[in-house]
């Protein structure tokens, strides 16, 4: 399972996510999955992006976001949605293994987490 963690503001517009995703997930990938802030489930534009590509949408509230230990916290995220960490935080929430750490493409971050087997082929010098 491949996780993507998604960070973004609302208004975001499908494309805007597609091509923060795209931008760091092999052309190649299966089994991913969105996952992001639990009030940002109902952004139509996380919905199009998922629905386009046959990926599941999940969302998290902020206070389990918070609890999971990353490795770029942002006072600045933390002081406006209540967690330190969405992109991150919402990658790794189910487990796994970071792979791609947090990455700003415009209004749009992301973060990719990949689980079990998977996870020690996709880490360099695994």
């Amino acid at each position: 399972m491949i996780t993507v963690g998604v960070g973004t503001t609302s208004g975001i517009g499908a494309e805007e996510v597609l091509a923060a995703v795209d931008a760091v997930l092999p052309a190649d990938s299966t089994d991913v999955r969105l996952s992001t802030l639990d009030a940002r489930l109902r952004e139509p534009g996380l919905q199009e992006a998922a629905m386009r590509r046959g990926w599941r949408l999940v969302g998290h509230p902020a206070s389990a976001l918070a609890r999971v230990p990353v490795p770029t916290p942002s006072d600045r995220v933390a002081a406006t949605v209540g967690t330190p960490s969405v992109a991150e935080a919402a990658a790794l929430l189910d487990g796994g293994t970071l792979t791609v750490p947090k990455t700003a493409l415009g209004r749009v971050t992301v973060a990719v987490a990949v689980a079990g087997a998977e996870a020690e082929a996709e880490v360099p010098g695994a």
